[in-house]
């Protein structure tokens, strides 16, 4: 009897060692990683896009959307960083002007979908299907997400702006 008790109290302490282990683990990569991912994260990188490397929208030059109306590609010369991320531009004009004013003309929520954070999550953007509301550049994940939110955009964009409170509060908070 006394041998089981022995043996059951040696298995629940490495199987409590290990439990520890893995949380020293975690928290280690959080504090490692954790910071620069939190900074990251505040503007959608478009992964392998079309135009090769990360890209802040996908490529495209947001200041395009404002002053031409429409999406246009930007260009390896015309780019800058901006909050940890590379956005392109299609002229030297429309980069000094995002240069000048960054808030202006990059899409809100960092280039994620309004309508999904509007739902609660964060889900990607396409700088195909996009939509300026009240000045503001806003990105949906698909056309048919831009189809229902374009229905009632003013509440989604109101429930967006709730929800990114909560997704970055660090970015809020500034």
């Amino acid at each position: 009897m006394r041998v089981r008790a022995h043996l059951g109290r040696a298995m629940m302490f490495r199987a409590f060692s290990l439990f520890l282990a893995t949380a020293v683990l975690a928290a280690g990569f959080y504090f490692a990683v954790g910071s620069k991912a939190d900074a990251a994260s505040e503007i959608y990188l478009s992964g392998k896009s079309e135009f090769g490397a990360d890209f802040a929208a996908g490529g495209y030059d947001v200041v395009a959307y404002h002053k031409d109306g429409a999406p246009k590609v930007g260009r390896q010369e015309f780019a800058t960083e901006w909050k940890n991320a590379t956005w392109r531009f299609s002229s030297a004009e429309n980069l000094a002007d995002f240069k000048q004013s960054p808030e202006k003309y990059a899409p809100q929520y960092g280039g994620y979908c309004a309508y999904g954070l509007a739902k609660g999550y964060p889900a990607h953007g396409d700088p195909k299907h996009w939509a300026i509301v009240d000045g503001k550049l806003y990105l949906n994940y698909n056309g048919d997400v831009q189809t229902t939110w374009n229905k009632d955009h003013q509440s989604y964009i109101t429930a967006a702006d709730k929800a990114a409170l909560k997704v970055w509060p660090k970015a809020a908070a500034k």
